[in-house]
Parts: structure tokens; sequence; C-alpha cells
């Protein structure tokens, strides 16, 4: 009867031994195997480099305050990001690196997201929350940080935000595809399957899901939707209820209303949102560093130019068509529940 339904269950069954954050993984690492203090690194070795005879530390900058602005754009994925996605590992990697660095006295982090992965959003979350216990942490809101992307905000000391920004759409959903009648009536594509258990093909494009199937999918939604609501209460102080009944279920709000409703603290620009940082950390004097680092090499500029080139051709081929090309395009990439604004904006 699919009893394991969650990471939660695969604990109650003993198929795990706990469940944490990465944070949690590096701490446990850090004081249980390693005997390090909690402000040295880890020197990890990718496999790849084991045969390497030495190990060259990472040189770093020091010796000057500096106010870290760390960008986020695009769709909110799991793993590394790219020049269209956030991605969890890299995005929190980022603000780790941050937090490790005692010449870093506050971090920016600006977001310009439609939201996605829900789980990849509750990653960076928490790095959000670790970091923010030991400097400031200040949220600064480009055109849109919605669902994902204001998850990865609400977590900050202060969020800054446009009055035209487009942000809360605080409301996850899951996406499942059925193309059974598609394969058969259009391709004449039959398909049959071998299963090694009841449910281990939950989810399959290849036939409809059935009522029990739905109900468990849906009450994980449920309970994400829940954890969503209730970190969202926590970091902007505001009732569990008032979240859930007045601010939550998917509403997507302007900058203006989002201020008026106690969803954001300010209006402002990236300027302000790193001045605002520098008077938390009291810093008058200080450097902005932006994070990542933007590769620069010739071949990294061809590459791009090529890639922007490509894109430009597209879009003016296929015109007013173009965003539904880009929505098919991504469609791949909505694995697991989503927190993401459930549609596209076309702005011309």
């Amino acid at each position: 009867s699919m009893l394991v339904r969650s990471a939660e269950d695969a604990l109650n069954f003993k198929l795990v031994t706990d469940l944490g954050y990465y944070s949690e993984v590096l701490d446990y690492l850090k004081k249980e195997k390693l005997a390090l203090a909690e402000n040295e690194k880890i020197k990890f070795v990718r496999y790849t480099d084991l045969n390497d005879k030495a190990i060259n530390e990472e040189s770093m900058v020091s010796g000057k305050s500096k106010i870290v602005v760390i960008y986020g754009t695009g769709s909110i994925e799991d793993g590394k990001s790219d020049q269209n996605s956030i991605g969890s590992y890299t995005f929190s990697e980022e603000i780790r690196k941050a937090r490790l660095d005692e010449d870093v006295k506050a971090i920016v982090l600006r977001i310009n997201s439609p939201g996605g992965s829900a789980l990849a959003s509750d990653v960076i979350w928490k790095e959000v929350e670790l970091t923010k216990k030991v400097k400031p942490v200040v949220a600064s809101m480009s055109d849109m940080a919605a669902s994902g992307g204001y998850y990865i905000a609400m977590a900050c000391d202060t969020i800054i935000a446009h009055p035209t920004t487009i942000t809360g759409s605080i409301g996850v959903f899951g996406v499942l595809m059925n193309g059974k009648e598609f394969l058969e009536d259009k391709l004449g594509v039959t398909a049959d399957r071998v299963t090694t258990g009841k449910f281990s093909d939950i989810g399959s494009f290849t036939r409809p899901i059935t009522e029990f199937e739905k109900q468990i999918i849906q009450k994980e939604v449920e309970r994400i939707y829940d954890q969503f609501t209730l970190k969202a209460a926590q970091g902007r102080q505001i009732s569990v209820e008032t979240m859930r009944d007045e601010l939550a279920e998917g509403r997507v709000w302007s900058g203006i209303e989002a201020k008026n409703n106690k969803l954001v603290d300010g209006f402002g620009n990236l300027d302000d949102a790193i001045a605002i940082a520098a008077e938390m950390a009291n810093q008058k004097e200080y450097q902005v560093v932006y994070w990542p680092e933007q590769k620069t090499t010739f071949l990294t500029q061809l590459i791009r130019q090529m890639e922007e080139e490509e894109s430009k051709a597209i879009k003016l081929n296929l015109g007013s068509l173009y965003p539904v090309y880009k929505t098919i395009q991504n469609a791949d990439k909505l694995n697991g529940v989503q927190a993401r604004i459930p549609y596209e904006l076309i702005i011309r």
C-alpha cells in the first residue's frame, strides 16, 4: 500500500539513518568525523582528482570588509546554476561561502525568478536561515520574485522590492503528464510495462494515474504547501492563519500590495539594498563583490554570443509563439512539486 511516501516515512521505517539539510551533513562531518572547528573548511576532493599528488587550496582575498551580492536569475532547479536558472547547489554554495568568509560582513540576494522546484527552493531557504544568524542578509527583488523566488527571500532580515515587482504567489502545485491517448491515437504507439511493485511506475507518461495515486501526490503537495506557508509566516512575523487565509493560496501581489501586506519591507533598487545591508552590518567603508564571478574568457564570450544570436533568430521566426516554445522547452524541468508562478508573463 505504498507505506513510504515521504522522507519522514523513510526515516520511520528505518530506510535512512536521519533527515537533514546539506549544511547539517557538513556539521555532522566536522563535529563527529573530522573534529574540525565550526569555521574550518572541509577539504573535499572530487573522485576524479584522487590520483593528484597535491590539493591546492583556494586563494582568498582578505583584509577588507566586503558586501557580497549574489545573483539569482531564472527558474529554480536542483543542481548547478546556468545563465537561465538558479541551481540549488550553486546558489547554496555561494551563500555558504559568504557565511564562512569573515571578510564578508553582509549579503544581498538579488532575485529575479518566477520560482521552480519546491525542494530546491527549500534547500536555498535553509542556507539563508543559517546565514542570517551570523550576518545580515538582505533580499533585493528585481522584476519578479514569486513563489520559489519568494521562498528564497522570505528568510532574509529585510526584503526590498520595486513598486512594480511581481511577488507573492505563495503556493505549490504538482504536474503529471498523461500521454496515453496522444501516443495511441496520434502516433499509433502502445506501451506495455513490467513493474517491480504496485506503485513503481507512478507518474508514468504512458498511463493515467489512479485515484489512490492522485491522493498520494495531493497529500504531498499539501504537506509542502503547509511547510511553505508556515516558514513564510515565521520569516515575516505574521500569524499562520493570516498567511494562509489572506496572503497565500497562490495570490500574486505587486510590490506596493506586498508592502501593504508586510510581505516586503520597503522599496528600492540594488544600490539601496546594498546600503541597507552595510548599515545593518555597521560598515561605512566596504568593497562590493558580485557572485558568482563572471567568466570572461574569449571562448566563454563567443559561446554566449552564439547562444544569444540563436535565441534572437528563434524569437524572430516564432514571433508571438516564442513564449509557448520556451514553455515547452522547459517542460521537462518540471520535476516534483513546484513552487512556481503558474503562468508565463509576456512583456511586449
